[in-house]
């Protein structure tokens, strides 16, 4: 079996992804096919034999174009930037044409009437073959290859309420109806606009989880020279020199020197790992200490970062399978609507009316029962709640995101960074017990050193106002520590030998040797933050990169049971097991090696400390430092689908009052949009009560 990536820029709702996924799951070829709405992606697992060729044919066979997606990019589509200009257009055209209609309404007749339906549909007309061609297209490539989608009959609609308005115009008619049809493309392209706006909020992730590795080496040509050669173009085989401060582009051994390497951006791990000759290092970790020759085993998207990207990416795939209520109601609304205006027109002709009163009656039913109060019930209530938990710090990357937080029962914590500040902490109790020069010493040898503890150690120590002592013939051992002499005598910096904890010792002279230990301190209000998710009916644990002793230690504080050494695959693999149990699963983490579980789980929430691909990946990142944002996320989510059910009660409620009258030819098409106008205003108003969600 192999797998295909697909891009397909045309879809934009479940419709779409249904479509698209029935049609090349029906290949006997083809195991499966998973669509990722956000990004415009499909992703086809099939037999070898079936080419890629094969599968664009076939989406275009049902009415998507679509091309092949090298594996090396990743960046998605934007949605919004293509409706802007329609909306604007259509809001622009509609308010003008309105402010004409209030003087028809007003009761101007013959030549001044005619003058202003003409300028009217001077404005319309152009206005809407722009506006509307977001929707035109979509349907006319539903319909020329022999199916439908929701934009048929809007498209339908619009187009007959134009042509019928021109009849008006052209025979002297009293009624036209441009403002009606520029006032449903409006609220159709600002219901679309906001909608992309917040997938388009989750689109980075990948992109800048690959952005950690170098953009390339100095590569060690024959000869002994030096050339800098782009990470893409590195192979297996080539030797690396990276020096100290440098991220490395590819993964490799070291076949010369030795260094400490910084790896929590892949396990969470905050203390320094020392590598020597013959140890595997990885793409995106960063070499710290000394410099060292790296002879590359795996480059381009075989790196171990790639492949965590690449999970990320599966990961989100799987999660756009979640069609949310908007879309699975909307799949059923072209044959509905469809129906009900064949059903008007059939019915007035068989009793008795004319072909003009007909269509106007069908007109009137399409307009009606547009899906604006439909299509805006979702999105506008995000919006609203999203704005209210920004102020509260809380940033929303995917306003979906609310109503699968809204479901989960079962909460999986990263350690470093996420439960704890991620910044090692030296033992206040130690430095109190330093004596004056000890204190001196050691803020001068830690000075000296860019490793994280002795920069740690040395911040706690000019916070109390200690001052560097004078040292002579200050060296770094990479691996070891820093030495020096300091009135004659020798003193040292050094990582303990043999200890179980992490932390440093310190030597002056004959004295005694002072072990300091470091811990990563725990953020505050981690234990409350749990005890209130508990009360919302959320069970935790920690799954974590870390070693064994220091998750054992954060699960004794907070009462979490503790899984340690977990790989970003082992993450993932925690939470699938989860979700097959039944579970909903809310991920809590910050670091690269939590991409991948991030975008696995069902809602994902990482702290404003969090790296880039952390922040990109999670659906939601909370500024502060205290864990209660995410109990607050959770009751904020939970309101804002209690009145996203209220907002489909109040469309459904419309449309079983609106749609007999619209039947019954009691509404015309202008009455129709501003009926459909204000179901949408009363969704928004309703929506609006949730800006004090995140109180």
């Amino acid at each position: 079996m192999e797998t295909s990536v697909l891009a397909v820029p045309g879809m934009h709702c479940a419709g779409c992804m249904s479509k698209i996924e029935r049609g090349l799951g029906a290949l006997p070829e083809v195991e499966s096919a998973r669509v990722n709405l956000t990004s415009r992606m499909v992703t086809v697992t099939h037999d070898a034999a079936l080419d890629d060729c094969r599968l664009v044919e076939e989406l275009a066979r049902i009415g998507f174009e679509a091309k092949r997606r090298p594996k090396e990019t990743v960046k998605p589509f934007s949605a919004v930037k293509p409706l802007l200009g329609p909306l604007a257009v259509a809001a622009f055209a509609g308010m003008n044409i309105m402010l004409l209609s209030v003087s028809i309404w007003s009761g101007a007749e013959g030549t001044t009437r005619e003058l202003f339906h003409w300028i009217s549909a001077m404005i319309a007309l152009p206005a809407v073959a722009y506006a509307g061609r977001p929707f035109f297209k979509s349907a006319w490539g539903a319909l020329s290859h022999g199916t439908t989608n929701m934009d048929v009959p809007i498209s339908i609609g619009v187009i007959t309420a134009c042509g019928l308005s021109v009849y008006e115009v052209v025979t002297g008619g009293e009624h036209a109806w441009f403002d009606g049809a520029l006032m449903l493309l409006a609220f159709l392209l600002a219901g679309r606009v906001l909608d992309a706006m917040m997938r388009d909020r989750a689109r980075h992730a990948v992109d800048a989880l690959l952005g950690q590795a170098a953009q390339g080496a100095l590569v060690l040509q024959e000869g002994g020279t030096l050339e800098w050669i782009a990470s893409e173009h590195l192979q297996p085989g080539m030797v690396m020199r990276v020096a100290a401060g440098e991220r490395l582009a590819a993964d490799g051994e070291i076949i010369t020197g030795a260094s400490q390497f910084d790896q929590s951006l892949l396990t969470g791990e905050t203390r320094p790992v020392p590598r020597q000759l013959g140890d595997e290092v990885l793409a995106g970790t960063l070499n710290l200490n000394s410099p060292v020759d790296v002879k590359v085993s795996h480059a381009g998207r075989d790196t171990t970062l790639a492949e965590i990207a690449w999970l990320m990416e599966a990961s989100t795939q799987n999660r756009s399978r979640y069609v949310r209520i908007a879309d699975r109601a909307a799949r059923l609304y072209a044959p509905a609507v469809h129906s009900l205006a064949a059903l008007a027109v059939a019915g007035w002709l068989i009793a008795g009316a004319g072909w003009y009163q007909s269509l106007v009656i069908g007109v009137a039913v399409l307009i009606i029962t547009c899906p604006c109060a439909l299509g805006l019930a979702v999105p506008v209530a995000q919006v609203v709640a999203s704005g209210s938990l920004m102020r509260a710090g809380i940033m929303v990357k995917d306003g979906s995101a609310l109503e699968r937080l809204a479901m989960v029962d079962r909460v999986l914590f990263d350690k470093t960074g996420t439960l704890t500040l991620g910044k090692p902490v030296p033992d206040q109790s130690v430095l109190d017990a330093f004596s004056t020069d000890e204190a001196r010493v050691a803020l001068a040898l830690a000075s000296h050193s860019r490793h994280p503890l002795s920069k740690a150690l040395a911040q706690q120590l000019m916070l109390r106002g200690v001052v560097p002592a004078g040292l002579a013939e200050v060296t770094e051992e990479p691996g070891r520590g820093m030495t020096g002499l300091w009135n004659g005598q020798r003193v040292e910096l050094r990582r303990p030998e043999g200890a179980t904890t992490s932390g440093v010792a310190l030597t002056i002279g004959e004295r005694p040797t002072r072990l300091v230990p470091f811990a990563d301190r725990l953020r505050d209000d981690a234990r409350p933050a749990i005890e209130e998710l508990a009360r919302l009916g959320l069970s935790g644990s920690i799954i974590s990169g870390d070693n064994e002793e220091a998750v054992s230690q954060i699960a004794g504080e907070t009462g979490l049971m503790g899984q340690a050494n977990a790989s970003p695959a082992d993450k993932q693999t925690a939470i699938s097991e989860l979700q097959q149990s039944g579970a909903k699963v809310l991920m809590v983490g910050d670091g690269l090696n939590d991409g991948p579980a991030l975008a696995a789980a069902d809602a994902s929430i990482a702290p404003g400390s969090a790296s880039d691909v952390g922040m990109q990946a999670a659906d939601f990142v909370f500024v502060q430092d205290s864990l209660l944002a995410i109990p607050r996320a959770i009751r904020a989510s939970r309101a804002t689908m209690r009145v996203v059910r209220q907002n489909f009660a109040l469309a459904v409620g419309y449309n079983m009052l609106a749609v007999p009258m619209a039947l019954l030819g009691m509404v015309t098409p202008l009455v129709a949009a501003i009926a459909m106008s204000a179901s949408s205003l009363i969704v928004v108003a309703n929506s609006l009560r949730l800006v004090r969600a995140a109180k």
